[in-house]
C-alpha cells in the first residue's frame, strides 16, 4: 500500500512492466482465462500462488478444454494498484480477472475500467450465502455490484508475552485507553533495550496500509463518523480527533517507541514485521490485521507453529475508553472482471470454481480470512481451524468501513502524507492538519464539512 500518484517517468516505467507482465492481452486466446493477482514481495510466501495453482488445476479438469493462466504482479500494495490500473486501460493488456481491494474498486468503477456483475450473480446460486456487509463492499453508487469479496478482516494490537514478561506487563494485556498501548511501549523501551515497542504504519510507503491499520483505527477511536458525515454526504475536516490521531502517531516516532523513521517509511515494512520482528521477538505491540498467520503456516515459508503461544491479542480501544471501547477496521479484497476483457463469461465461471462453499473456506483458513460466506462462518471446521479465528471474527460487531466513493483513494493519500509529515517531524501537528484540509478540499471538489 504506498504511492497512488507516481512522477512521470515512474508512472511510464510501471506502464511498460504492466504491458510486459500481462503478455499480448486478454483476447489472444477464447479459451484462456487471464487472472491478475497481487503476488508477495516476500519470496517465501506463496499462500496466494498455491492456493490459484490448486483452482486452476480444478478449472481445467471440470472444463476441458479451456485453460487458466495466472498472471502475478509482485510489488508493494500501491505499486500493484498503479500497475493494475495501467493493465485495465487497454484492451491489449486487460486480464480477464483481477485480485481488487475493495479500498480501490469504487475508483476503478468510476473510471470505467470494470464490468458489473449482476446478470452473472442473478443466475448463482451461492449469492446469498455471502453477508450484505461483503456484498455492499463491492456495490458502486448506480447500485450495480462489480465483484465477488473473498472474505474480510478485522484489525487489533498483536503483542509479544515474552517482551511483556521481560517488561513486567500481563501475559492477559487488554489496553482500556490510548495512553493504555502508549504506557505499555514505554514500559518497553525502558525495560527491554533492543526490542522495537509499538509498530504503528505511517506514511506515503506504506500507503493503505498506513490510512487504515495506522491512522484509521485511532481515528474512529475518537468518536462517530470522523472521515465522511452520511447524513450530510460530506467528508470531515482534520478537526480535534484528526488532530489527536496524528498526535498519537507523533508521538510514536519522536520518543522512538517505533521502528526507525527509515525503516517505517520502508514499501516493505509490512513484509519485514511479519517475517522477521514479530517471529524473532524483536517488537512487542503490532497494530495490524487478522491475516498475519498466512504467513507462518505450514509451507508458507516462514513456518511458525508456536506464533499462537507467543503472541497474544489484544482490540485496539477507543481514545479515552468510550463505548464501545474498542476499534476495528475492516475491508477485503474481491474478484472483478475488466470492462476490457475478452473473456468475461469465462472468468466468471473461474469465480465459480473458486467461491464455492468448500474453496472458499479452504481459501479463509489458508490466508487467514474472515469468512463472508454464512455458510462458511457457521461451519464447526472453519471456526477451529486456526488460532484467532474467533478473537478476529468476534471484533466484526465494533468494526467499521471506509467510505465506499470513488474519491476515497485521494483522501487516503492525504492522510498519509499528513502522517509522513508528523513522523519524519517535517510539520507539527497542526501544520500537517491544516495541509490535509487544503488537500481535503480540493480532492473532494468541496464537500467538507467540519466538526
Amino acid at each position: 500500500m504506498r504511492r497512488p500518484t507516481v512522477p512521470l517517468i515512474l508512472a511510464g516505467l510501471l506502464a511498460a512492466s504492466a504491458l510486459t507482465a500481462c503478455g499480448g492481452g486478454s483476447g489472444s486466446d477464447a479459451d484462456t482465462v487471464k487472472v491478475s493477482y497481487k503476488q508477495s514481495t516476500d519470496n517465501s510466501v506463496r499462500v496466494m500462488d498455491n492456493y490459484l495453482a490448486d483452482m486452476k488445476k480444478q478449472f481445467e479438469k471440470d472444463h476441458p478444454g479451456k485453460k487458466v493462466e495466472l498472471v502475478p504482479i509482485k510489488a508493494p500494495d500501491a505499486e500493484y494498484y498503479t500497475k493494475l490500473q495501467q493493465m485495465l486501460r487497454s484492451p491489449k493488456t486487460a486480464p480477464d480477472l483481477v485480485y481488487e481491494d475493495t479500498f480501490l474498486i469504487n475508483s476503478d468503477i468510476t473510471s470505467g475500467y470494470l464490468k458489473p456483475l449482476d446478470p452473472y450473480l442473478e443466475k448463482w446460486k451461492d449469492w446469498p450465502q455471502f453477508i450484505d456487509t461483503a456484498r455492499d463492499a463491492a456495490k458502486a453508487e448506480d447500485g450495480k455490484t462489480y465483484g465477488v469479496p473473498d472474505g474480510t478482516d478485522t484489525r487489533g494490537l498483536w503483542f509479544s508475552k515474552d517482551i511483556f514478561k521481560k517488561a513486567g506487563l500481563p501475559a492477559d494485556w487488554q489496553p482500556k485507553t490510548w495512553d493504555d498501548v502508549l504506557d505499555a511501549a514505554r514500559t518497553v523501551k525502558k525495560k527491554v533495550p533492543g526490542t522495537i515497542p509499538l509498530n504503528v504504519y505511517t506514511g506515503k510507503p506504506g500507503g493503505e496500509q498506513s490510512a487504515m491499520q495506522g491512522f484509521e483505527m485511532l481515528l474512529y477511536g475518537t468518536g462517530a463518523d470522523p472521515l465522511y458525515d452520511p447524513k450530510q454526504k460530506k467528508w470531515v475536516a482534520g478537526g480535534k480527533g484528526f488532530k489527536d490521531s496524528l498526535k498519537f502517531v507523533e508521538t510514536v516516532y519522536k520518543e522512538k517507541l517505533g521502528p526507525e523513521v527509515s525503516d517505517a517509511l520502508d514499501p516493505n515494512i509490512g513484509t519485514t514485521v511479519r517475517g522477521s520482528l514479530l517471529p524473532k521477538g524483536k517488537l512487542a505491540i503490532n497494530l495490524d490485521g487478522s491475516w498475519l498467520p498466512q504467513d507462518w503456516l505450514k509451507g508458507s515459508g516462514h513456518e511458525w507453529p508456536e506464533w499462537s503461544k507467543e503472541l497474544g491479542l489484544a482490540a485496539m480501544p477507543t481514545q479515552t475508553g468510550d463505548a464501545p471501547g474498542k476499534v476495528s477496521m475492516s475491508g477485503g479484497w474481491t474478484w472483478a472482471i475488466p470492462e476490457k476483457s475478452a473473456n468475461p463469461d469465462l472468468a466468471f465461471d473461474f469465480i465459480e470454481t473458486m467461491q464455492t462453499k468448500e474453496n472458499a473456506q479452504k481459501w479463509y483458513i489458508a490466508n487467514s480470512g474472515i469468512a463472508v460466506r454464512k455458510d462458511v462462518a457457521e461451519d464447526p471446521e472453519y471456526v477451529k481451524a486456526q488460532p484467532g479465528i474467533k478473537f478476529f471474527t468476534d471484533l466484526v460487531e465494533s468494526t467499521h468501513y471506509r467510505p465506499a466513493y470513488p474519491a476515497y483513494p485521494k483522501v487516503s493519500t492525504a492522510i498519509q502524507e499528513a502522517m509522513e509529515s508528523v513522523t519524519t517531524g517535517d510539520s507539527s501537528v497542526d501544520e500537517a492538519a491544516k495541509a490535509y484540509d487544503e488537500e481535503l478540499e480540493s480532492v473532494t471538489e468541496g464537500e467538507v464539512v467540519k466538526k
